[in-house]
């Protein structure tokens, strides 16, 4: 889908015989909840990637692509870069720096309603040599939480070779400065034919983005420790009807017997809502009418088990 994001102001004046277009691989840097997946919801517009409140919600590095008069960028949305040495985590971290191997651009995303600590001062060190391709969005500018102020001093403390004209402000959830961001990074980005059509969104297959979609339905639904502690496992997908159809069997795992429990809840009222919000999300996003068979299995402590990790977050 051609993004209709940018403004009359951003997309006058250019004429496409007059111009190369340009095509950058962006990574989405920051800590949980800093607004990346929001981000890269809104630049899409399209729900490419999971949103909640709850932290480290995204496990894999998810492309959204947006095509403009200007080219393309594919950015990729990477989890939030937390400091744990649980082996979940530091799977996730790899996935992070291994993002920031032949990147075009980095966009670096900060909470401006949370004072820098030393995750931020690890994520800051983490793109320090990448500077000279780094955007920085200082985010939730909108919020009466927000203290830019705080947020700017931290960027010229830890990185002074990042120029002020590549500093911005915005609100991702509102989108507001939206625009600007994405003229930063066309800057940076080199000249290059497209990597992708400019129908394309996400290079995301079917079976992953049902997965997700219902892991986020999931996951915003479970208190506690238990978000973390899901994953989904899509059994069987099925086109029916001449395509007009997409079945599906899936299974909400956790690591345990207990837990299973609290997925289902009394009178199985929490795994029919899950499924509820799962299939009115997922005919959202698909042309088909979707079917869902949601079941919930134990899956004995997977966050502890190569097989499973590497299974949902390849190496």
């Amino acid at each position: 889908m051609y993004s209709d994001i940018m403004s009359d102001n951003f997309i006058q004046n250019t004429n496409e015989d007059d111009k190369e277009l340009k095509t950058g691989m962006v990574a989405i840097i920051g800590r949980p909840s800093a607004g990346k997946s929001t981000f890269l919801n809104t630049a899409c517009q399209e729900e490419v990637s999971i949103v909640s409140p709850i932290p480290q919600t995204t496990r894999n590095a998810i492309k959204g692509i947006v095509n403009t008069s200007f080219g393309q960028l594919i950015f990729i949305d990477t989890p939030g870069y937390h400091d744990s040495d649980k082996k979940l985590n530091l799977r996730l971290k790899n996935v992070t720096e291994t993002q920031l191997e032949d990147i075009d651009c980095v966009l670096y995303v900060l909470d401006s309603t949370r004072v820098p600590g030393n995750e931020e001062i690890h994520t800051a060190q983490l793109i320090k040599k990448h500077a000279n391709k780094t955007v920085i969005a200082i985010n939730k500018i909108d919020s009466k939480e927000s203290k830019i102020q705080p947020i700017r001093r931290f960027i010229k403390d830890t990185l002074p070779q990042i120029p002020q004209e590549r500093i911005f402000e915005m609100s991702a959830q509102k989108d507001i400065g939206i625009n600007e961001v994405l003229k930063a990074l066309y800057d940076i980005a080199p000249i290059a034919p497209p990597m992708y059509s400019e129908d394309d969104y996400t290079d995301q297959d079917l079976a992953f983005r049902i997965a997700e979609a219902i892991r986020g339905e999931a996951i915003n639904r479970l208190a506690d420790e238990l978000p973390h502690a899901v994953y989904v496992d899509i059994a069987d997908v099925e086109k029916r009807n001449e395509g007009k159809k997409l079945w599906v069997r899936a299974f909400l795992c956790v690591e345990r017997e207990s837990q299973k429990g609290i997925v289902i809840g009394k009178g199985a009222t929490k795994i029919k809502e899950i499924r509820a919000a799962s299939l009115k999300k997922l005919n959202r996003i698909f042309i088909y009418k979707v079917e869902l068979d949601l079941q919930v299995k134990v899956d004995k402590n997977w966050r502890q088990r190569d097989y499973t990790l590497n299974k949902l977050i390849p190496q």
